[in-house]
C-alpha cells in the first residue's frame, strides 16, 4: 500500500533551537499512527508542516505523491483535516454557522447536508444554535473535530483530540476515529495518553527532533521483552517445576503460576506448554511478559536524551 503522506528529511529551527532534524515519516490509508514525544519534541510543528501552515527549513512533505509547495498547497490542503490543540472557533458564531462557513471554504457540494450529518453523528443537536463562546471545552472539541471532518478529507491530523475530555466524550471521539480509519482515512494523532495510543493505533511514531522508533505497538514492546513467560495452571504450579526447569533451571512457582526465562519465547513457548501438558498440567493461560508502551516510550526518549548529552 502506497503512503498517502510522506515526510522526507524534514528540518525546522526557531532561532537557535532545532525542533526537527532529518525527520522521516509515512502515513498509509486506513491506519491510525500515534505521534508520541515529550513536550517540545516537534509533534505540533510536524503536523503544522504537513498541513502546509508552516514552511520547513529543509526536506519535503508529499500528499498523494505530490510535493507540498506554495503552488500545490491550496489544492493539497483540501485533502487534509486538521484539528489543532486549541479549537479556534469563531466565538460569536453558532455551532452551525462555524461548520457551514468551513464547508463553504472547502467547496463542499451539499454543505447543509454535510453539517447536518456531523451534528447528528457527534450529538451536537442541542448546541447547533449556540454561540461557540457558550460551549464547554468538551463540546468545543467536538465542534472543532466536526470542522476538520466537514469536507470528508482522506487525511486527518489531530493534535491531542481527547485531551481534557470526560470519558464519555473521549470514547465517542475514539469511536469516530475508528470509523474514519475503517473508511480508509489516514490519521496522524498526537497524544500524551499512552494507553489510548496503544489501544487505537496501528503504528506508533516516537519523535524527539528525529524519529526514534516507528512500528506497531506490539512490535515495539517485543523489542524490550525480557524473555520471561508466565503460565497459569490448574492447581498448584509447584507440581510441574521439574518439567519447567528443563527449559529454565531457575523457573519458579507461585500458587498456580509458573514463571521462567527463555532465550527465545516466540519459538520455545509452544514446546514448554507441550512439556507441561505431557506432565499432566492443565494450562489455563500462557503469556510472554511484555513491557507497557509507557516503558517502551521512556526507553527511547531516555536513550535519545543520553545521546544528546554525550
Amino acid at each position: 500500500m502506497s503512503a498517502v503522506v510522506t515526510v522526507t528529511d524534514l528540518r525546522r529551527s526557531f532561532g537557535d533551537r532545532t525542533v526537527l532534524d532529518h525527520l522521516d515519516l509515512e502515513l498509509e490509508p486506513g491506519e491510525i499512527v500515534a505521534l508520541l514525544g515529550p513536550n517540545g519534541a516537534g509533534k505540533t510543528t510536524t503536523m503544522r508542516m504537513i498541513a502546509g501552515l508552516l514552511r520547513p527549513d529543509a526536506g519535503s512533505v508529499a500528499i498523494d505523491g505530490v510535493t507540498l509547495t506554495a503552488a500545490s498547497g491550496s489544492r493539497l490542503r483540501g485533502r487534509l483535516g486538521f484539528l489543532t490543540e486549541a479549537p479556534g472557533l469563531w466565538d460569536r458564531l453558532s455551532v452551525r454557522e462555524n461548520l457551514e462557513i468551513y464547508a463553504g471554504l472547502y467547496a463542499v457540494a451539499a454543505p447543509r447536508k454535510a453539517v447536518d450529518q456531523l451534528i447528528d453523528r457527534l450529538e451536537l443537536h442541542l448546541y447547533a444554535a449556540s454561540r461557540s463562546a457558550e460551549l464547554s471545552k468538551g463540546t468545543k472539541q467536538k465542534v472543532a473535530l466536526a470542522r476538520a471532518l466537514v469536507h470528508d478529507p482522506p487525511v486527518l491530523l489531530l493534535d491531542e483530540p481527547t485531551a481534557g475530555l470526560d470519558p464519555e466524550i473521549a470514547k465517542s471521539v475514539r469511536d469516530l476515529l475508528e470509523e474514519r480509519r475503517t473508511a480508509g482515512c489516514a490519521l496522524l494523532v498526537s497524544t500524551h495518553n499512552l494507553d489510548e495510543a496503544e489501544r487505537m493505533s496501528d503504528r506508533v511514531a516516537v519523535i524527539q527532533q528525529r524519529l526514534l522508533a516507528f512500528d506497531r505497538p506490539e512490535a515495539l514492546r517485543r523489542r524490550l521483552s525480557n524473555g520471561r513467560i508466565r503460565i497459569r495452571v490448574a492447581g498448584e504450579a509447584s507440581r510441574f517445576l521439574g518439567a519447567a526447569r528443563v527449559f529454565d533451571n531457575r523457573a519458579t512457582a507461585d500458587g498456580s503460576e509458573l514463571s521462567m526465562q527463555l532465550v527465545d519465547p516466540e519459538t520455545q513457548a509452544p514446546a514448554v506448554v507441550r512439556a507441561l501438558v505431557n506432565a499432566g498440567a492443565g494450562i489455563i493461560e500462557a503469556h510472554a511478559e511484555r513491557p507497557a508502551l509507557e516503558d517502551v516510550y521512556l526507553h527511547f526518549v531516555n536513550v535519545s536524551d543520553e545521546r544528546r548529552r554525550s
